[in-house]
């Protein structure tokens, strides 16, 4: 069961995604889900959660990370639960706003 790290930013809310190389202390916070850290087994999804726990409890980066199940697909990665991919990708009312517009900055 493959897993990444989610979170929200405290700055501003948006949803992050934790990519951190194996062994490292700390990780970083990206925005796309292509770009988060994927943990093939249970020992690396704990290792990287722990990351995320330390980036909100030690500096307030983010708030509440969590787990989630991902799966790879011809596009990329995608959560498998619809709940996250709605939170992955950001407003569903109109495709001009949110990740699955191109024209956002961030």
């Amino acid at each position: 069961m493959d897993q990444v790290v989610i979170a929200n930013r405290l700055s501003d809310g948006v949803v992050v995604f934790l990519a951190a190389a194996p062994g490292s202390a700390r990780g970083e916070w990206k925005l796309r889900l292509e770009e988060a850290t994927v943990a093939r087994d249970d020992a690396r999804a704990q290792e990287i959660l722990a990351l995320g726990l330390a980036s909100a409890r030690d500096r307030q980066e983010v708030i509440e990370p969590y787990l989630i199940e991902v799966e790879s697909t011809p596009t990329g990665l995608r959560p498998k639960l619809y709940r996250e991919r709605i939170r992955s990708l950001g407003p569903t009312v109109r495709r001009d706003l949110g990740k699955q517009s191109e024209s956002r900055e961030v």
